[in-house]
């Protein structure tokens, strides 16, 4: 897994923050938004996301809920508290399918939520929305 160098990003390219602490979900998720010409960057924590949300500003942020140190929602709600990363489109992913999950993400800040395993050309799409200028 490769994570690009901020300055090698072309300007056009939109640039993903991935949440994530499992490997496997780490290498297929980055492999299929690398081939669909996304800019990914990866943080193994909450703490490491939100750190790297506020220096590298992305596009949006793909989020997993369930992680050591700070878990999703509170990474949430810390972004959602900065003014300079408040509006980054969020998505939640998150393995948790319990009644009240989807509410308590969107309650935290997130701007959508999609359970595990995620289908990847359903979360491309929903990404895009967000993308679109």
């Amino acid at each position: 897994m490769t994570v690009p160098d901020p300055a090698q990003i072309s300007p056009t390219q939109a640039t993903i923050l991935l949440v994530e602490d499992n490997l496997s979900n780490i290498t297929t998720i980055v492999d299929y938004l690398q081939a669909k010409g996304y800019a990914v960057l990866v943080a193994m924590n909450g703490r490491e996301g939100v750190a790297m949300a506020r220096q590298q500003q992305p596009d949006l942020i793909l989020m997993d809920i369930q992680m050591p140190e700070m878990d999703g929602l509170e990474a949430i709600a810390r972004i959602r508290q900065d003014p300079a990363i408040a509006t980054t489109p969020i998505i939640a992913l998150t393995a948790l399918a319990m009644k009240g999950d989807r509410e308590r993400c969107l309650q935290a800040g997130a701007d959508e939520y999609v359970s595990k395993p995620v289908r990847l050309k359903a979360l491309l799409q929903l990404m895009q929305g967000f993308l679109r200028p």
